[in-house]
């Protein structure tokens, strides 16, 4: 079993930075696929950046791309998501999820391709 934390939420200005973390226990592979989703109140669950354990190719939502940076430690079993330029329409509870196995790319951006789920982190973006 895996249990995944996330921790470094808050509440900021738009353009500001935060960085979230999450750290999994349990056996968790450095081959699994590690991501991070969102979701706002009201909306469906969105995508928001992958990383593969075996490769450390990183993958991103368009709405994110340029402005977050997803990495991963996997010696502490740890994945970051580093968030610049923050924007309005980013608050969300933000989650993050652990896969198996080695999944195409194209299937990472599919909350259905990952097995384990942490309870989420909230951020607020707001003036």
């Amino acid at each position: 079993q895996v249990q995944l934390a996330e921790s470094g939420g808050g509440s900021v200005q738009p353009g500001a930075s935060l960085r979230l973390s999450c750290a999994a226990s349990g056996q968790v592979f450095s081959t699994s696929p590690m991501a991070w989703f969102r979701q706002a109140p009201g909306q469906e669950r969105e995508f928001v950046a992958a990383v593969r354990g075996s490769t450390g190719m990183k993958y991103y939502g368009d709405s994110v791309k340029g402005r977050f940076t997803v990495s991963r430690e996997n010696g502490k079993n740890t994945v970051y998501l580093q968030m610049n330029s923050l924007k309005n329409e980013d608050t969300a509870i933000y989650h993050c999820a652990v896969g198996s196995g080695s999944p195409t790319s194209s299937f990472l951006r599919y909350a259905s391709t990952y097995t384990y789920w942490g309870q989420g982190t909230t951020v607020t973006v707001s003036s």
